[in-house]
């Protein structure tokens, strides 16, 4: 066992040496397997009378936001992320040997840290504003895992990711066990799968747990952060099990599918509320406090139609949908 680690080690060692972004190889090498498995999907779907679930408009629009999100990845690490990672490295407390024996407590690590990037991501608006693509879709197949925004990387959501380089974790690694971590999630995002054994449901991420995180029913939201692991939310409180049908979508959901619009709606009407008058400590809070955070005297912008749904404790079936008047478009398009 112990010739196996050390030959490990020698592979890890020699493979992630810095010099190639593993993350982005990898998640682009996944990309033939993710589509086979949408088409697969599909098929399945289709014979079971399911086919409302593949509003093509919405699967371009997933794809769309997919690969500019891998663009900007790209241009974000050579920019600085690459510069950043190394710089922490550098200064690394300890100096962790990444082998049999410590790859799966690295990667528990890596999900731990996933989960709190994820629940920063719904709880302070400036992060929402680059996950919100995310969970604007209002069907789910697996083409849902790839809305994703270019916004991700600028508004800095990869400093979640700096305290295992700090502790001593090589950046190569960190970032490949971060897309094995993606990877896996993209699997999640269907209807296709009910339910798998209990004791699987009450440890990792399933296709149940996470279509939980992406209802807009008054018990779902904000549940069900993890990526890989469940038990994470178990443990914080934020597990809440699939029981109501799950209505996707967001509670201020953008009636659109440009392109720009999915990108950075949420992040324009932000900065729109920063700028508008009041004590400056106040407009700062826009910022950090909860996407659902109203300053006092203050009416939220929206610079694009969006409806706002009611989420009173009644039932999905029962809530009443109001919409909210574009400031600056509209008739936008659904």
């Amino acid at each position: 066992m112990h010739y196996i680690a050390d030959l490990l080690t020698t592979c890890l060692s020699r493979l992630f040496d810095g010099k190639v972004d593993w993350k982005q190889v990898f998640l682009l090498g996944m990309t033939p397997l993710f589509l086979l498995a949408f088409m697969i999907e599909f098929v399945i779907e289709k014979k079971r009378g399911n086919g409302a679930q593949f509003y093509w408009k919405e699967v371009v629009a997933n794809l769309s936001l997919g690969a500019s999100y891998q663009l900007a990845e790209v241009a974000t690490r050579w920019l600085f992320t690459t510069a950043l990672f190394a710089w922490f490295y550098r200064h690394r407390l300890f100096d962790i040997p990444v082998n049999a024996w410590t790859i799966v407590p690295i990667f528990v690590l890596v999900e731990f840290c996933y989960y709190w990037f994820h629940r920063c991501s719904h709880r302070v608006r400036w992060f929402w504003a680059a996950h919100v693509p995310h969970h604007s879709g209002e069907v789910m197949n697996f083409t849902t895992a790839m809305r994703q925004s270019v916004l991700n990387s600028f508004v800095g959501t990869f400093i979640f990711f700096l305290p295992p380089v700090l502790l001593g974790i090589p950046p190569a690694i960190v970032l490949f066990l971060l897309a094995v971590d993606l990877a896996y999630q993209y699997f999640v995002h269907t209807e296709s799968i009910r339910r798998f054994p209990k004791w699987y449901e009450y440890l990792f991420d399933t296709p149940s747990n996470h279509r939980v995180h992406h209802g807009r029913n008054p018990q779902y939201i904000d549940k069900n952060y993890g990526g890989v692991l469940i038990i994470f939310d178990r443990w914080f409180g934020t597990y809440e099990e699939e029981v109501e049908k799950v209505e996707y979508g967001v509670t201020c959901q953008i009636k659109s599918h440009h392109f720009l619009v999915l990108n950075f709606h949420e992040f324009v009407d932000m900065w729109r509320d920063f700028l508008a008058p009041g004590p400056f400590l106040h407009r700062l809070k826009h910022f950090f406090m909860p996407p659902d955070w109203e300053r006092p005297g203050h009416s939220p912008i929206h610079t694009w139609t969006i409806e706002r749904f009611d989420q009173k404790s009644a039932p999905s079936s029962q809530r009443k949908l109001a919409v909210a008047q574009p400031t600056l478009i509209r008739n936008e398009e659904a």
